[in-house]
């Protein structure tokens, strides 16, 4: 899937498409599952940042069940966890439901 910054809209990742969507600009990506209460909870503040940042940067999930190779080659022992990427290359990670302004300072920062 190519989830391009414009999109205003989270987008799934899996293996196959993830090196090449975090490739280039800045992601913020939410590692959850669908039986994960707090990660319901995170969403929300996710679709707010997708349309503030559109067109600066990418929001996309994955779905630690349906991918845990991804899981595993970040270290994800919790979740949610969001890792934040800029070129490729994860620069700042989130444990826990984070509130919409400590996600937007961060973005902010590396934009």
């Amino acid at each position: 899937m190519n989830i391009e910054p414009d999109t205003h809209r989270i987008g799934e990742l899996g293996a196959a498409d993830f090196d090449t969507v975090i490739e280039n600009g800045v992601t913020l990506v939410d590692f959850w599952a669908p039986w994960c209460g707090p990660c319901h909870m995170q969403t929300p503040v996710l679709q707010q940042l997708a349309g503030r940042f559109g067109g600066r940067a990418r929001i996309a999930k994955v779905n630690v069940d349906d991918h845990p190779e991804l899981a595993n080659r970040f270290q994800i022992t919790g979740i949610p966890t969001l890792l934040l990427f800029k070129q490729g290359q994860p620069i700042r990670q989130f444990v826990g439901v984070q509130p919409a302004p400590v996600l937007i300072a961060a973005l902010e920062s590396v934009i």
